[in-house]
């Protein structure tokens, strides 16, 4: 056993002589110095005169003066709620279009010509209806009886020329308008009219009673109402076109310069309270002394400084992974893939500022980062990548004075707790849906410090919506290279090898059932054990579904295939049966090879024997020849031994599996002994030597593999014979 504490991983282990060591760490502190330089590289340098950015609130301990003319802008927020008010003081445009009255006008006379000239009622309803206007022959007997037609054709025609003259738009239309004010254009003329001064539909409608011929009638009004609206035209038209375009041109119309700042100009004096105009020009001078690039060009110890600074931010993360975990930072395709990741990071948070104009630190894409890191590692390291990704970001020139750091950290911190336990990939739409709501809580934070409105604490939570959607999306896509690259093999992957209808499972299941019986029983004690000590419990499982596929050549060689009852190895030498029986982890590794599985599910094959005798035909060997004609390398596994946690516990299950089969009346007691007695013997054995094992841990595995195999080896109820039980009743009636 290996002393408490190492990482349950395969180690790379670092070279002892000074010049390989040297090369060893110099590889990986080299991909830091890259990281630190593209930082360096990507975000603009302010030189020439130090500005710190206080809040609204502080108290500046200097004074500051303008040592050039320079511009303030205003914040999106600021333009947005400008552009709002311009465009409010739009009005929506009507316009009257008299010909549409004349038309009117002219087509009621040619109906009333042509009535008066009709006879019958069915006739009556066919002109009626080629004119537009709707009627029964109920209303059609009404319209002809006496002189009623006449009388109604006056006071349409009155009403529609009278009214139609004024304006009358389609009904509902200025309900919809906002504004209390519209602009009305008749011609060249344009006036403003109060929108409940204009004259409806409704209120044409209702005017009819000012003209109508027959008001005392129910069936009248109802001919008259026919008439009117199957006439009627909107003489008063809105401008859509006109009135969008007056709304674009004042928004366009916005200054996004809040201010010019002379040179030589005090902005804040010492020991005086900073106000939000004061940091407003705070911010503004920072950003021009970016953009002027003072500290770029000609200053070897300014930017062996920032170089320096990026650094020793991200030696955090490079000290933890060398101190804490040292099997990923031992392998360089693992530091290779944790550096691009951050390289992605540094780069999208400079293109954000590069593309958006204003702060925007939702978008940088630390969630991508974490979720990535978690999936591949842990979320402890994604969350230390997390927070040492939010505070370079943060301490570059371009966020300084921003809540970028607040932001980014709550984002990218719950974004690698979000798939700590991650099983199916549609769970990482869960993920960007808690960064989602990490970003609009944060945005809720800052805003009631700084007093933002509900609209800019909202738009924080619908760009961290945007961002963790992408993030999740680009993580789940990228992952498969990232995993490849790095040689780590992820639960989602685990979850896809563990399909029974994977080729090698299935052929297991089929060509060997007792290996394949062995492999769930074994895979069952291992995940619970390894769940109890902390380790991989997904992967033992799928370790031991996997351990014995080279079992698959020669299934008829193992004891647990041979239902039949005659043994193939009674007519073999020792030496040949152990040879078959040792080439079983050779055959196993070709197929795993063949079947491309994981090296972390390979390398269950060969450790869950490690170097142990085959005892068995070892003992046959001895009963034939002398010590001195035995090769005892031909009866002993290839190995290695045990490297990991979960290949350990495997090599325990495999024979405490295998072993308590044989055991009658398996109380607590003899199972606690018997399991006991595989572990000393391992333990003898030197089998454990190199698994980062405790003697704890130890005691952890023994104790669930005790509870696991007495719940599967129950006892059960010994049903009568007639009530279909096979108990002793059954054998004893059974012939012989």
């Amino acid at each position: 056993m290996s002393r408490p504490g190492r990482s349950s991983l395969n180690l790379e282990l670092v070279p002892s002589h000074v010049p390989g060591a040297i090369v060893h760490h110099g590889a990986r502190w080299g991909l830091l110095v890259a990281l630190a330089m593209l930082t360096y590289l990507l975000f603009p340098v302010a030189g020439g005169v130090e500005v710190t950015v206080l809040q609204e609130g502080d108290v500046s301990q200097s004074e500051v003066i303008a040592p050039f003319t320079f511009e303030v802008y205003k914040t999106s927020a600021e333009q947005e709620r400008e552009a709002a008010e311009l465009e409010a003081q739009v009005r929506p445009i009507y316009e009257y279009q008299g010909q549409v009255a004349d038309s009117v006008l002219a087509h009621t006379d040619s109906l009333f010509a042509t009535l008066q000239s009709t006879e019958g009622a069915e006739a009556t309803v066919a002109v009626a209806d080629s004119f537009g206007v709707r009627l029964t022959p109920e209303d059609a007997e009404y319209l002809l009886t006496g002189r009623r037609l006449s009388r109604f054709g006056r006071a349409v025609r009155q009403l529609l020329d009278r009214q139609l003259r004024r304006g009358v738009p389609v009904g509902g239309t200025l309900d919809e308008e906002q504004s209390r004010e519209i602009l009305v254009r008749r011609g060249e003329r344009e006036g403003m009219a109060r929108r409940d001064t204009l004259l409806t539909h409704e209120g044409f409608l209702e005017s009819r009673h000012e003209v109508h011929p027959d008001p005392n009638s129910a069936l009248g009004d109802l001919v008259f109402v026919k008439l009117l609206n199957g006439l009627f035209r909107a003489t008063l038209v809105p401008n859509s076109t006109e009135y969008e375009q007056r709304r674009r041109q004042m928004r366009e119309s916005v200054d996004p310069v809040k201010e010019t700042v002379q040179e030589n100009v005090r902005i804040i004096d010492a020991n005086e309270l900073v106000t939000a105009d004061v940091r407003d020009r705070l911010i503004a001078l920072r950003r021009e002394l970016l953009d002027r690039g003072g500290g770029r060009e000609g200053n070897l110890p300014g930017t062996a400084g920032q170089i320096l600074a990026n650094a020793l931010v991200l030696s955090v993360f490079w000290l933890l992974l060398m101190l804490y975990r040292p099997a990923t930072y031992s392998g360089i395709e693992r530091m290779l893939v944790l550096s691009l990741l951050f390289a992605l990071v540094i780069i999208g948070a400079a293109a954000t500022h590069r593309i958006i104009e204003t702060d925007a630190p939702e978008f940088i894409p630390i969630p991508f980062a974490a979720m990535s890191i978690t999936v591949l590692f842990r979320a402890r390291v994604a969350m230390v990548g997390a927070m040492v990704l939010a505070v370079l970001i943060a301490s570059q020139a371009v966020y300084g004075g921003s809540d970028a750091l607040f932001i980014a950290l709550v984002g990218g911190v719950v974004a690698a707790v979000s798939v700590r336990t991650i099983r199916r990939r549609t769970q990482f739409l869960n993920a960007a849906v808690l960064v989602t709501g990490a970003y609009l809580l944060a945005g809720v934070t800052v805003g009631l410090r700084l007093d933002w409105s509900l609209a800019e604490m909202g738009l924080t939570g619908f760009r961290g919506g945007l961002s963790a959607l992408a993030s999740a999306a680009l993580a789940s896509t990228l992952l498969p290279l990232f995993e490849s690259v790095a040689g780590q093999t992820t639960d989602l992957t685990l979850l896809e090898l563990s399909d029974p209808n994977r080729p090698l499972l299935r052929r297991l299941a089929t060509e060997a059932q007792g290996t394949y019986a062995h492999s769930i029983a074994m895979a069952n004690l291992c995940e619970a054990a390894c769940n109890a000590v902390g380790a991989n419990g997904l992967l033992a499982r799928v370790g031991c579904y996997y351990h014995d596929v080279g079992k698959l050549k020669k299934p008829q060689f193992f004891a647990e295939n041979q239902v039949s009852g005659s043994n193939p190895h009674d007519k073999l030498k020792p030496e040949v049966s152990a040879g078959i029986i040792r080439n079983h982890v050779r055959d196993g590794l070709a197929l795993a090879e063949e079947h491309k599985l994981p090296q972390a599910v390979k390398g269950f094959i060969p450790e869950h024997h490690g170097t142990m005798e085959i005892t068995y035909f070892l003992e046959r060997a001895r009963s034939r020849d002398s010590d001195s004609e035995i090769k005892p390398e031909e009866y002993r596994y290839p190995g290695p031994r045990p490297r990991s946690v979960e290949t350990a516990v495997a090599m325990l299950a495999d024979g405490v599996e295998a072993a308590l089969r044989v055991l009658d009346q398996a109380t607590p007691e003899k199972l606690r002994d018997a399991v006991d007695h595989i572990i000393k013997h391992r333990i003898e054995a030197g089998q454990l030597e190199e698994a980062p094992l405790t003697l704890a841990q130890l005691a952890r595995v023994r104790d669930e593999f005790v509870r696991v195999y007495g719940g599967a080896s129950h006892n059960r109820i010994d049903y009568p014979a007639a009530g279909g039980g096979i108990g002793a009743e059954w054998e004893a009636a059974s012939p012989a």
